[in-house]
């Protein structure tokens, strides 16, 4: 798999980017958890569902946020961590133009991101919310939730209590026009540890395919 440089807010960003033979495959892109706590595009939870995408007929790109890797800058709060995903998708969408449909996936810290992405890109199609911070960020943002999609955590997750999941999903349910889909792996870790990967990327697969096919109907 190719490995890009491109502009980012604060200098270069590095990623790794796998396209797909057809021109007008979707994309999607995949964001990584808290730089300040390990999180890489490296991440076996983000370098799983990069696989998953890409098995599902999907162009891929995951990066490394701003001051992890090769990533120039520091890390900001999340502020510029946003501005950095949407110079993702920027650089994505100018290299597949031709895209059906475009798709953001987030693991953790990752996560929030992913969703405050969602609410300024009208083009994104749907959302896989993987172990959710609701615990520790503020997902008020979503109002309303523009896009459908999967949230997913496990039920023995330490990091983020799954009741704190739970109550976001409750929010998110009480609006209209949107399909939240919660799906809780049961006996799973934060990090979807030992047989639990399968089963969560088992479960994303599903949803997203089932996503695509409705959608080409």
């Amino acid at each position: 798999m190719p490995e890009v440089i491109f502009p980012g807010p604060e200098g270069r960003l590095e990623g790794r980017y796998h396209p797909q033979k057809s021109k007008d495959a979707p994309i999607a892109i995949v964001l990584h958890p808290h730089p300040q706590f390990g999180g890489t595009m490296n991440n076996k939870v983000v370098y799983n569902l990069h696989y998953a995408f890409y098995n599902m007929g999907f162009t891929v790109l995951r990066f490394n946020f701003r001051g992890v890797g090769r990533s120039q800058g520091e890390y900001d709060q999340g502020v510029g961590e946003l501005s950095d995903a949407a110079a993702a998708l920027d650089f994505l969408q100018a290299k597949n133009p031709n895209a059906k449909h475009c798709w953001v996936a987030g693991f953790s810290f990752g996560a929030w991101i992913g969703m405050q992405l969602l609410m300024r890109r009208p083009e994104i199609s749907g959302f896989i919310s993987a172990a959710p911070p609701a615990n520790t960020y503020d997902f008020s943002f979503l109002a309303p939730c523009p896009s459908s999609g999967l949230i997913i955590n496990g039920s023995a997750d330490r990091v983020v209590a799954p009741a704190d999941v739970e109550g976001l999903v409750g929010k998110l349910h009480e609006q209209k026009g949107i399909t939240i889909t919660h799906e809780v792996i049961d006996g799973a870790g934060h990090f979807f540890e030992k047989d639990h990967m399968d089963t969560m990327i088992g479960s994303v697969d599903e949803y997203v395919r089932r996503r695509l096919t409705e959608n080409t109907r």
